[in-house]
């Protein structure tokens, strides 16, 4: 059985700063991607930032403004966010891509997601 305990949403005016973070429990043999969605309301959720092994993804609307980190040790999954804007609120979700012992092949987990509001 495998959690991802997410923490960090919050209430922001513009211009400011939120950190999420994304801890990954449970039985863990090995982690091949970790990331972001956001989902704002009556929009669909979209890519925010991905880790894979080796590469890092953003999406356009945040490049230079947030930034993706993990620890590996910690099956954590860090996203700082700078320079917030008003289309930034929206439910953020994080995921992993992750094998299980005993498992045959990566599966996608969830977090339960964490609201970010930016507001004047």
């Amino acid at each position: 059985q495998v959690q991802l305990v997410e923490s960090g949403g919050g209430l922001v005016q513009p211009g400011g700063s939120l950190r999420l973070s994304c801890a990954a429990a449970g039985s863990i043999l090995s982690i091949s991607a970790m990331g972001w969605y956001r989902q704002a309301p009556g929009k669909q959720r979209e890519l925010v930032a991905q880790s894979t092994s080796g590469s890092i993804h953003y999406a356009d609307s945040v490049k230079g403004r947030f930034t993706i980190s993990r620890d590996n040790a910690k099956n954590t999954v860090y996203l700082q966010m700078n320079s917030l804007k008003l289309e930034d609120t929206g439910v953020y979700y994080c995921y992993t891509d992750l094998k299980s012992y005993g498992g045959s092949r990566y599966v996608t987990y969830w977090g339960q997601g964490t609201q970010v509001t930016v507001s004047s």
